[in-house]
């Protein structure tokens, strides 16, 4: 189920007033679309801050595998994305964004999850919003603002859907930036 515009300024909000390693891990995932392995298996080289388009690296790491192929992928960092990855940097020491949930062996997304739809449930009195709800949002937003399909699943990660859209290189990080801040504005 996605998280719906209202709940998603609430979670967004209230993640930058308690301003926590937890609601970093939120915020950051909410305006990306990562699913919760990703983003909590981060290291703090996959965000890159110092570049003209700041973005973060999802790659394949030895304590956290990607789902598919098509999960590799760079996203742009905008809005409280881009905040929850400052504050990261910011405020983490070490080799992994989220250390509360990730060692050298593994990532924990299992009990992130749990602390995490906890929170957001209570906050939003809704018991069917889940942190798996930003990845349906990000697609129905980046719709909202009349993106193409296949910018969508580059993206988000998702398979690429025929044969046609698996050639080339693919979207570059000024079009997947354009289209993140268009759906920021709609």
């Amino acid at each position: 189920i996605p998280i719906s515009s209202i709940d998603l300024e609430l979670i967004q909000t209230e993640c930058r007033k308690i301003d926590d390693d937890l609601r970093w891990l939120v915020a950051l995932i909410s305006d990306t679309g990562m699913r919760l392995a990703e983003a909590a298996g981060l290291t703090i080289r996959d965000l890159v801050l110092d570049d003209e388009i700041p973005h973060v690296v999802i790659q394949p790491h030895s304590h956290r595998p990607l789902k598919t192929r098509s999960s590799e992928r760079v996203i742009p960092l905008v809005g409280a994305s881009l905040w929850a990855a400052q504050r990261i940097k910011q405020n983490v020491q070490g080799k992994y964004c989220f250390t509360r949930y990730t060692t050298a062996n593994k990532t924990n997304a299992n009990s992130a999850s749990a602390a995490l739809n906890k929170w957001i449930k209570s906050l939003t009195n809704n018991k069917e919003n889940t942190i798996h709800g930003f990845r349906h949002s990000l697609r129905d937003r980046l719709r909202a603002a009349d993106i193409g399909i296949e910018l969508i699943d580059e993206i988000g990660g998702w398979s690429r859907q025929s044969v046609g859209a698996q050639y080339g290189n693919g979207y570059t990080l000024e079009k997947k930036q354009e289209a993140l801040l268009a759906m920021l504005a709609s």
